[in-house]
């Protein structure tokens, strides 16, 4: 049976302008609904944030969003998935995203995409958790990112013992794989951060 239940997906919620983006955010929708995995996610029904979810609950799949209150208009809170959160702001948002994940995914996006990936790379990268982290490289959306952590490492800002595990699908069929070889290699107990961890954050 497979150790990854939930996977929480980070994305824009806007299109883009890569039609591939889109496709993308359905077909891995798909994979998870294929797979029995739920989908956590912003909680939105726009951009890639919508097309993602509905391609889950077309296929049969299973949603919970997670959502603040002052996004659920602004973002357009999709009425059809099975479980609505409705947070406080957004760090009550980040920790629920986090306690419900197994793994973490992140599709093309903008600046929250990108703050809600580097967050769970620094608690990883501090021990608080080994939750596999991956992003879809679509298109080489994610290669100025791959870059920059390349770089720190070679300055040495990114030391030995602080390694920044990352893992990187340039195929979204990959996505799955990969997050299944790495959970392999964790426990249980590693997979799931104690309340006084989450407390410390």
């Amino acid at each position: 049976m497979s150790t990854i239940k939930s996977i929480c997906v980070y994305c824009a919620s806007g299109p883009g302008t890569n039609p591939a983006f889109v496709a993308t955010a359905r077909r891995f929708g798909q994979t998870l609904a294929e797979n029995r995995i739920r989908l956590v996610y912003g909680g939105g029904s726009i951009g890639l944030m919508g097309a993602l979810p509905e391609s889950v609950l077309d296929h049969g799949g299973q949603v919970t969003g997670i959502i603040p209150d002052f996004l659920v208009n602004r973002e357009h809170m999709s009425e059809r998935v099975q479980e609505h959160i409705i947070t406080r702001d957004m760090h009550e948002r980040k920790r629920i995203m986090f306690e419900r994940a197994d793994a973490f995914v992140a599709l093309p996006g903008g600046v929250g995409t990108l703050e809600e990936l580097v967050e769970q790379l620094t608690w990883a990268q501090l021990g608080r958790h080994r939750k596999p982290i991956l992003i879809a490289n679509i298109d080489h959306f994610w290669d100025p990112l791959c870059a920059l952590l390349d770089h720190m490492e070679k300055l040495q800002f990114i030391r030995a013992g602080l390694h920044v595990n990352l893992l990187v699908a340039a195929r979204i069929d990959d996505v799955l794989p990969k997050l299944l070889e790495a959970a392999a290699e964790s426990t249980e107990s590693d997979k799931e951060m104690k309340a006084a961890a989450i407390e410390q954050m």
